[in-house]
């Protein structure tokens, strides 16, 4: 145990330091910091390395193992009606107490929160439902993804554009922290029991992504929505002193406790239900599953307390500054250096590229998913800084964006298909809303942009890149593989020509000697 938790330690400081470390070198020159927030900034450091810590381990722990047991439950049981049934119901409730989509419904005017969030979540359970009888019924992903965006670019035509970067981020908020590891195991027990059923068990959290989509355009169809103005005076975080510091953290500490409870207490209530009703777990692995529990409560409370408490005002700060140098243009390189090594701190993130390792016996290992999204999200980041400078519209990026996707999905393995859109749901995640995001809203503030349409779509752009770049990977990989393959058959060509030719040597040599 004491070995496990000294690894996970290690990969949290590998994941976060990086990003300390950018932060720090522009405090010290191109964007000093004020005191307050850069107190609030080193203690958010440490809260994320300890909360991340201790967030993966704990879902390797409870999640995982619990998602898979309900998957291959589910799977054995061979009725197509309680999958959806069971499938629907889950994506509800892991959804509807989501921190991210919370933070995101305050944001927004012209439809109370609750109608919002009840709205998205919604989409998550019809569409988690389609996820789990698409792998039932052996359904194309590329040929679902293809005709689920061109429907859901179809109804931007029918909403005012002050909501589309709304709708296409609540896409990314959704698959979080508490979402991804449960639903993914799902899938991976659901397609487990069939014989085929690898290719298939990636794609859930890619079609659990375009649901809310869908549901939030289709909401802004029915109600006269209209995008608000976002207030940044709750943003800044400034504070006196240190027991100003560790009063807003003990604040902060105390919120999220009461969010992550909420948004574990369905979970732990269906699976309490799982368990009486099949007996699936023995008392010692659910003794386990408990104890995962409790270490993934403790650790997204502390992830979410210096994300937010900690890394959100210094982001704000950061994009104010940044946009006053050079006519914000700086924004771009700084925003692609962040974005390069920022989505290694997502703790869904880590989830899955250690699930891709696993499924893929180490064909895909994690570091090669590490580079594929950091090289992605650092793209991302850059247009979307470019898009805050020349005001562009969301859709001039985002549907040539998906025209390139869904076209390499044609090329590449499915396998590699399922797992990039997967991956562009996973690296939006709780970094994104807490970092990015705030430095965004800061840029546009002292540029004089519209925040509702130029800030928000970061996240968007985040789900979209790596989709790209990890099948740009698949591609490469599937080339390697079939010239592998062409050289083997070559040189085994050649060593059957060699071997015919050494027999009949011999046997010209043997008609010799008899004669």
């Amino acid at each position: 145990m004491e070995t496990v938790i000294k690894s996970k330690f290690k990969e949290s400081l590998t994941s976060i330091l990086p990003i300390a470390a950018i932060v720090l070198a522009l405090s010290v020159t191109l964007t000093p910091l004020n005191p307050g927030t850069f107190l609030m900034f080193l203690l958010g450091v440490l809260c994320l390395i300890a909360g991340l810590a201790i967030f993966t381990m704990g879902a390797e722990m409870s999640m995982q193992p619990l998602g898979k047991k309900l998957g291959a439950t589910l799977g054995k049981s061979g009725k197509v009606w309680l999958i959806a049934a069971i499938s629907f119901i889950i994506g509800i409730l892991v959804t509807i107490s989501e921190p991210d989509l919370h933070s995101l419904a305050e944001q927004v005017s012209g439809v109370p929160n609750m109608v919002l969030i009840l709205t998205v979540s919604l989409g998550v359970g019809i569409f988690l439902a389609i996820a789990m009888l698409r792998i039932v019924f052996r359904v194309s992903l590329s040929l679902l993804l293809t005709v689920f965006y061109i429907i859901a670019f179809g109804l931007c035509c029918f909403i005012t554009p002050d909501f589309w970067s709304v709708a296409f981020d609540s896409g990314g908020v959704t698959t979080g922290p508490m979402t991804v590891p449960f639903i993914m195991a799902i899938g991976a027990g659901v397609s487990g029991m069939r014989s085929d059923g690898e290719d298939d068990s990636f794609g859930l959290v890619a079609l659990c992504s375009i649901g809310p989509i869908l549901a939030v355009l289709i909401l802004g169809i029915c109600f006269d929505l209209h995008g608000g103005e976002y207030d940044t005076s709750g943003m800044t975080g400034a504070v006196t002193d240190t027991r100003n510091a560790m009063e807003h953290y003990l604040h902060g500490f105390s919120s999220h406790a009461k969010d992550v409870g909420i948004a574990l207490l369905p979970t732990i209530a269906f699976a309490a239900l799982f368990q009486l009703a099949t007996r699936a777990f023995s008392a010692k692995k659910l003794i386990r599953i408990g104890v995962g529990i409790v270490y993934t409560f403790v650790g997204l409370v502390i992830f979410l307390t210096g994300a937010n408490e900690g890394v959100l005002p210094t982001g704000l700060s950061l994009g104010q500054s940044l946009a006053d140098i050079g006519s914000g243009y700086l924004l771009i390189p700084v925003c692609m250096l962040i974005g390069y090594f920022i989505v290694n701190a997502e703790p869904a993130v880590y989830v899955l590229n250690k699930q891709v390792e696993q499924i893929t016996a180490g064909a895909i290992s994690a570091s090669t998913m590490r580079l594929a999204l950091s090289i992605g999200v650092s793209a991302a980041l850059g247009l979307s800084m470019l898009r805050i400078l020349t005001g562009i519209s969301i859709l001039w990026i985002l549907i040539p964006g998906y025209v390139i996707a869904l076209g390499l999905s044609v090329f590449v393995p499915k396998f590699f298909t399922g797992i990039a859109f997967d991956s562009g749901g996973v690296a939006s995640g709780a970094m994104m809303s807490a970092f990015v995001l705030p430095l965004a809203i800061g840029a546009c503030s002292t540029l004089g942009k519209n925040i509702m349409t130029q800030a928000f779509g970061c996240v968007a752009f985040v789900a979209l890149t790596p989709i790209i770049s990890i099948q740009i990977c698949g591609l490469i990989y599937s080339l390697k593989a079939k010239r592998a393959i062409s050289r083997f058959t070559s040189e085994t060509e050649v060593f059957l020509d060699y071997s015919l030719e050494v027999a009949k040597e011999l046997e010209n040599r043997q008609r010799e000697v008899n004669n």
